[in-house]
């Protein structure tokens, strides 16, 4: 990759993101972890008025997009989060190794398509044509998948960090939020509850979590990965 210098470090790209879209969030979390310092320049989009700098790039007008110093640009979050491991060996080996990949592309694959599905109709049943209780009955299909095997250890896939928690835990905190008082009490979810804790209350979640103001450009650039 073309790479140019960036203060001390070197610059590998932009991230157009948005704080809360939970797409943005899983790459940023796999980013902050497995890259360098400053390695990225971010840039907060305002969804209602997407900057044209990200839509020249990336037509599909959704977030996040990483453009490459190289003019690569990746503007899927499970391919941008993929590229942040390629960057790192160490990582790769410990969030995606041999012996998981197979079953944590299938949990991914579960989340982004039947539990996505639902959790958007559980968060805005009144635009669709069943009530808030029967899509979240649809999520908690999914949903008792990952309490079971946190019932046996304490991330998804084992004893430590996978790429399947980083991609997974963001829309998990989206169905809770729907309904928080409610999730939390659901003696069902106690393990997954205790996962999601843990994450919302760790140093990685809030440094990735830090506000910005919407990138214009004439805006002074933001650095990321950030110090935690």
């Amino acid at each position: 990759m073309l790479s140019i210098l960036y203060g001390d470090s070197i610059l590998q790209g932009i991230l157009y993101s948005f704080r809360r879209c939970p797409y943005a969030m899983r790459a940023r979390l796999a980013l902050q972890l497995c890259l360098p310092e400053s390695s990225l320049v971010l840039r907060e989009v305002v969804l209602k008025n997407k900057p044209q700098a990200m839509l020249d790039i990336s037509p599909k007008a959704t977030v996040p997009v990483l453009q490459l110093t190289n003019g690569v640009v990746i503007d899927e979050s499970i391919d941008i989060m993929q590229w942040a491991l390629d960057q790192n060996s160490v990582f790769k080996n410990e969030l995606y190794s041999d012996l998981i990949k197979v079953e944590t592309d299938q949990l991914i694959c579960s989340n982004d398509s039947d539990f996505k599905w639902a959790l958007d109709r559980y968060k805005y049943s009144d635009r669709f044509e069943h009530n808030e209780n029967y899509y979240r009955e649809k999520a908690h299909l999914f949903l008792v998948i990952l309490e079971e095997k946190l019932s046996n250890h304490i991330f998804l896939m084992g004893g430590k960090l996978s790429l399947a928690d980083l991609a997974i835990f963001p829309f998990v905190r989206q169905f809770a939020h729907v309904d928080k008082e409610w999730f939390e009490q659901q003696q069902q979810y106690n393990h997954l509850n205790i996962w999601l804790t843990n994450f919302l209350e760790g140093d990685l979640f809030m440094t990735v979590m830090k506000k910005y103001h919407a990138w214009e450009p004439d805006s002074i650039n933001i650095k990321f990965p950030v110090v935690s």
